[in-house]
C-alpha cells in the first residue's frame, strides 16, 4: 500500500504460495506420487489398471508407465515423473525405487524442517550423503564377466522381471533377454557398448508367453506386395531401396494435350518401359529380395513378381536401418547407384502367416548386429506388459556388460549403505549430520516396502537384516516368497550398479530442488486468443 493506494505487482487471479506453506505444498505432492506407485515394488507387488478419457486400458506395474499415463497438475508432482523417466531412460529399470526414494528423502526432510533445520542444510547434507553412498556402492559391487558368467547374466535378467507380471514366464525371457544382448555387443575403444535400439520388439497377440521366440534376424510387419512372387526366397540377396518403384511426377503443373488415341497408348508405352528398366536395373544387380521405403507402382509389381523378385513396400526407417545393420546391406537414396555391392546377405527371406498378418521374416544373417524378439501373449495387454517387461531386462542386461559391475538386491545394498551412511554421519558433525542420519533412514524405504507389499512385518524384516549386516554379511536381504534373511547372491537377485547409483543420483537431485523452493507463483490462464499460458509456474530459489 502506498498512500492508501495498493501497488498489483502480479496480474489478477494469480496464486502464489511462499515460504513453508509453499514446501508443505510441493512436498505432499512428491510424496503423493511415490505413494501412488509404491505398492508396485518387488516380486510381491501389485499391477495398476490406467484408464485414459478415451477407454483405452493399461495394466502394469512397472513404475515410468504408470506415471507416464498419469495426468499430473502439480508442479512438482511433474519433477518426480521426471525422476522416473530420466531412470527409464538412463538405465531402463529401477523407477519405482527412484520415485519411491525421492518421496521418503522429502518425508524425513519435512520433519528436519519441522525442528528448523535450514532447507540449505539438509541439501548439503543430502549431497554429502549422496556421494557417499554411491562411494559405498562401489565397494560392496562385484565385477564380473560378461563373457564367462552367463549365469550371473541370467539372474540379473530374472531379477528385473521376477516384478512383473511375465514372472511365469521368467526363465525363457531371461534368456532370450541375455541371448538378443550378447549378439549385438560391440567393441569401442576397448570398452563394450551395448545398442539396445538395435533389438526389435515385435508384438503379436495370440498364442501364448511361450511362444515368444528371439529371431537371429529381423522381422518386418509388412507382407510381400504382389501374390505371384515367392513366398520363400533361400540364399537372398538383398536391396535396400530409399527411392520410389514409381513415375515421378513433374515438380510443376504440367498439362498433356492428346489429340489422337495413339499418343495414349504411346505415353502408358513409355510409362510401362520406365517401370521395367527400374525393375531391369535392381534384377541386373543379382537382388531377389527388395526392402522399399517408399511405394512401388502396381505396373512394377508385376514385373518384380515375373523376375521372381520378393518385395516389400513402406518399410520403416528404423527397419530399414536395422536390415542394413543385420544383413550388410546400405539403403540406397537412388535407384542409378544401386550397385551389386550394394546388398545384403541372408540365408532366408520368408513370409509367415502369425495371427492374423502376414509378417516378413529374414532369417540366417551373417554376424548380425541387430535381431528380434516375437513376442506372443494371449491378450493384447498381456503382449504389452511383457514388451515392457523384456525392455528393461535388456536394458538391466545391456548395463550389467557394459559396467562389468553389479549388486545385490532384495534391500541388501540399501541396509548397507545406511548401517555405514550412520556411521559416517557422526565424523561430518555440525547440522548436516541431521540430514546424513535421515537419508541413512529413507534409503531403507526400499526393504520396508518390499517386506509390507509381501505382506510381512517391516519392523522385524529390518531389524533381523541388519542384525546380519552387522555380522558382516553385507550381501544378505529379504527373501519376499519365504519371508527369511537369505545371502542374495546365491539366491540370484542381482542387479547393475549403474541401476542403484542412477536411483540415487536422480531421487536426491528431484529431492534437493524440491527442497530448495520457497515461493510458488501459478500464474492465472488468460482467455485464449490474449496469448495466456496457462498454468505457467515461476519459482524462485533460496
Amino acid at each position: 500500500m502506498l498512500a492508501g493506494q495498493p501497488i498489483l505487482i502480479l496480474k489478477e487471479g494469480t496464486r502464489r504460495e511462499t515460504g513453508r506453506e509453499a514446501m508443505r505444498s510441493n512436498i505432499a505432492a512428491a510424496k503423493a506420487i511415490a505413494e501412488a506407485v509404491r505398492s508396485t515394488l518387488g516380486p510381491r507387488g501389485m499391477d495398476k489398471m490406467l484408464v485414459d478419457s478415451l477407454g483405452d486400458v493399461v495394466i502394469t506395474n512397472d513404475g515410468v508407465t504408470i506415471l507416464k499415463e498419469i495426468d499430473v497438475e502439480h508442479p512438482a508432482a511433474k519433477m518426480m515423473v521426471e525422476v522416473a523417466k530420466t531412470q527409464d531412460s538412463e538405465v531402463g529399470d529401477g523407477t519405482t525405487t527412484a520415485v519411491v526414494l525421492g518421496g521418503e528423502l522429502l518425508k524425513q526432510a519435512e520433519e528436519l524442517l519441522e525442528q528448523n533445520v535450514h532447507p540449505t542444510v539438509i541439501t548439503e547434507g543430502y549431497r554429502l550423503a549422496a556421494e557417499k553412498a554411491k562411494e559405498i556402492m562401489h565397494e560392496v559391487a562385484k565385477e564380473i564377466d560378461p563373457e564367462k558368467d552367463r549365469d550371473v547374466l541370467l539372474k540379473i535378467a530374472a531379477t528385473s522381471l521376477s516384478s512383473k507380471s511375465a514372472s511365469a514366464a521368467k526363465e525363457l525371457l531371461s534368456g532370450i533377454a541375455v541371448d538378443a544382448v550378447l549378439k549385438i555387443v560391440e567393441e569401442q575403444d576397448g570398452r563394450k557398448r551395448v545398442d539396445v535400439d538395435n533389438i526389435q520388439l515385435v508384438k503379436k497377440q495370440g498364442g501364448s508367453i511361450d511362444d515368444t521366440k528371439l529371431i537371429e534376424g529381423m522381422i518386418i510387419d509388412k507382407e510381400k506386395v504382389h501374390p505371384g512372387m515367392p513366398t520363400v526366397v533361400k540364399d537372398a540377396k538383398i536391396a535396400l531401396i530409399n527411392a520410389p518403384l514409381e513415375i515421378k511426377k513433374p515438380e510443376i503443373d504440367a498439362n498433356i494435350q492428346i489429340r489422337d488415341p495413339n499418343m495414349i497408348h504411346a505415353f502408358l508405352e513409355e510409362e510401362e518401359k520406365m517401370l521395367r528398366e527400374m525393375v531391369e536395373k535392381i534384377k541386373g544387380t543379382g537382388a531377389n529380395v527388395v526392402f522399399c521405403q517408399k511405394g512401388i507402382d502396381d505396373m512394377a509389381q508385376h514385373f518384380l513378381a515375373k523376375a521372381g523378385i520378393y518385395a516389400v513396400r513402406r518399410v520403416k526407417k528404423s527397419d530399414m536401418e536395422k536390415l542394413a545393420k543385420a544383413t550388410g546391406a546400405k539403403v540406397v537414396n537412388n535407384l542409378d547407384d544401386l550397385t551389386s555391392e550394394d546388398l545384403g546377405h541372408a540365408e532366408k527371406v520368408e513370409e509367415r502367416k502369425i495371427g492374423d498378418d502376414h509378417m516378413t521374416f529374414v532369417l540366417g544373417c551373417k554376424n548380425p548386429k541387430a535381431v528380434s524378439v516375437l513376442i506372443r501373449g494371449g491378450t493384447e495387454h498381456v503382449v504389452d506388459e511383457i514388451e515392457r517387461s523384456l525392455n528393461d531386462a535388456l536394458h538391466v542386461v545391456a548395463k550389467a556388460i557394459e559396467d562389468g559391475k553389479v549388486v545385490t538386491g532384495g534391500g541388501s545394498t540399501a541396509v548397507e549403505i545406511a548401517l555405514r551412511l550412520r556411521e559416517y554421519a557422526a565424523s561430518v558433525g555440525g547440522r548436516q549430520q541431521l540430514a546424513i542420519e535421515r537419508f541413512a533412514d529413507a534409503i531403507e524405504i526400499i526393504p520396508r516396502t518390499l517386506a509390507e507389499n509381501a505382506g510381512l512385518d517391516p519392523i522385524d524384516v529390518l531389524i533381523n537384516i541388519r542384525k546380519a549386516h552387522k555380522e558382516g554379511k553385507v550381501h544378505h536381504g529379504i527373501n519376499v516368497f519365504t519371508g527369511e534373511i537369505e545371502d542374495m547372491w546365491e539366491l540370484g537377485v542381482i542387479e547393475p550398479l549403474s541401476v542403484g547409483v542412477q536411483a540415487i543420483n536422480s531421487a536426491t537431485d528431484a529431492a534437493v530442488m524440491i527442497l530448495r523452493i520457497d515461493d510458488v507463483i501459478a500464474a492465472k490462464g488468460e482467455e485464449k486468443g490474449k496469448g495466456g499460458d496457462k498454468g505457467d509456474f515461476g519459482t524462485d530459489e533460496e
